[in-house]
């Protein structure tokens, strides 16, 4: 059982400091689960009782605001789960209760996710009444016959008419695409992503389909019945989207994200910057620093048993790790590099407390992976192909 951790000073001095600070509020129930998702995601037949989990939430964010006090927030993030099954009134709420503990950057980003469904569209004049300034879209493809294969419960039509709607109620929009799903072809894909691109405001992500363990995709590939693209095809589908994404104006700011420049995400640049962020709500991560070092947390995934703690001790933390030095390096790797600006040496080497090792990088050069750029150390588009080869080289 997680025991209470202690208030800490408000400004802790850390390498990443500057990276902003966030707060992701994790709404974990959705109407059904899609057979790829393996996110902490919970269908239940009752509704769940919104004004308790509002009051679960204020809990939690009391308890992250007194480990880390006086930060300012620059981004906050409502994802799932389905957040557009919350009422606007909730999500005002939660953002009430975050600004009640922490003082907020006036030009805060405060996202939230949603499915384009016709019923959860009519709510984005609710949401962006509560606070909301971004939306991010879950349209994952243009095509019935696939969305229906990815579980998906609206159509095309609705998705494109959620993202015209997104665009005249929102300052800020962004949608998601799964592409080299079962069957597709780097042709299809190539049409497809013409349309989404007629489509795109500032912001696309663009994520390759991935067979995550545990899932119904797992279970079908394993029963021989979900054949995904190759290796090759996969490669032809990541470099064609890298491509076309660029010549129409977005190039990509990171793996799977792509952005007009000053567009990008500001929420997950808080993650990939290695900055410091508080995840409220069941199965959300944080990542704090305090006098004791930088602290993953997480909280109880199953959102029932959350509930209950978080009402009766004020959080659900059941993991409290304070990393080490060689941790926190070996994560500020794994992060920066997903992102097309790559790291700072010097600050890998004020976390790990090592440089990294000349040989790796001349080696990695070499073959092309890496290259340094204004003192900046950043994976090349090869290298990106096969970022976690070159993370675990720099890192060995």
């Amino acid at each position: 059982m997680t025991t209470a951790l202690a208030n800490d000073t408000p400004f802790p001095a850390h390498a990443t400091q500057d990276a902003g600070f966030a707060v992701y509020v994790h709404w974990p129930f959705c109407l059904s689960k899609c057979p790829y998702c393996d996110f902490n995601s919970h269908v239940r037949r009752a509704l769940p009782d919104q004004a308790r989990y509002v009051a679960g939430f204020r809990n939690e964010i009391a308890y992250m605001a007194a480990l880390a006090p006086g930060r300012t927030v620059t981004s906050i993030f409502f994802g799932g789960g389905t957040p557009s099954l919350m009422a606007p009134e909730t999500v005002g709420a939660i953002l009430d209760a975050i600004s009640n503990h922490w003082p907020i950057d006036p030009g805060v980003e405060v996202t939230l996710e949603a499915n384009p469904t016709s019923v959860e569209a009519a709510r984005f004049y609710g949401y962006r009444a509560a606070g909301v300034n971004r939306l991010s879209l879950g349209v994952q493809a243009l095509n019935d016959a696939d969305l229906r294969q990815l579980g998906r419960a609206h159509t095309a039509d609705e998705a494109i008419a959620a993202v015209n709607l997104a665009a005249s109620v929102f300052t800020r929009c962004s949608f998601d695409i799964i592409y080299a799903r079962p069957g597709q072809s780097a042709s299809d894909w190539r049409a497809e992503l013409s349309r989404v691109l007629d489509m795109a405001g500032e912001h696309l992500s663009l994520y390759q389909l991935t067979i995550e363990p545990g899932t119904v995709f797992d279970r079908l590939h394993r029963l021989g019945k979900l054949q995904p693209p190759n290796t090759e095809l996969a490669r032809e589908f990541y470099d064609l989207t890298q491509e076309i994404a660029a010549d129409r104006g977005l190039p990509a700011y990171e793996v799977s994200n792509h952005a007009r420049q000053g567009a990008e995400c500001r929420h997950n640049l808080v993650y990939w910057r290695y900055g410091e962020y508080a995840g409220v709500g069941p199965g959300a991560h944080g990542r704090l620093v305090t006098s004791r070092g930088r602290l993953a947390l997480a909280t109880e995934a199953r959102p029932e048993a959350w509930l209950g703690q978080v009402l009766a001790r004020g959080h659900g933390i059941v993991q409290h790790d304070c990393l080490t030095p060689e941790q926190e390096g070996d994560e500020f790797l794994l992060m920066g590099l997903r992102l097309t600006e790559g790291i700072d040496p010097a600050r890998y080497a004020a976390l790990s407390g090592k440089t990294l090792a000349q040989e790796r990088i001349a080696g990695l050069g070499c073959l092309g992976l890496i290259e340094t750029h204004h003192a900046r150390l950043r994976a090349t588009a090869e290298g990106m192909a096969l970022l976690n080869a070159v993370v675990a080289d720099l890192a060995g």
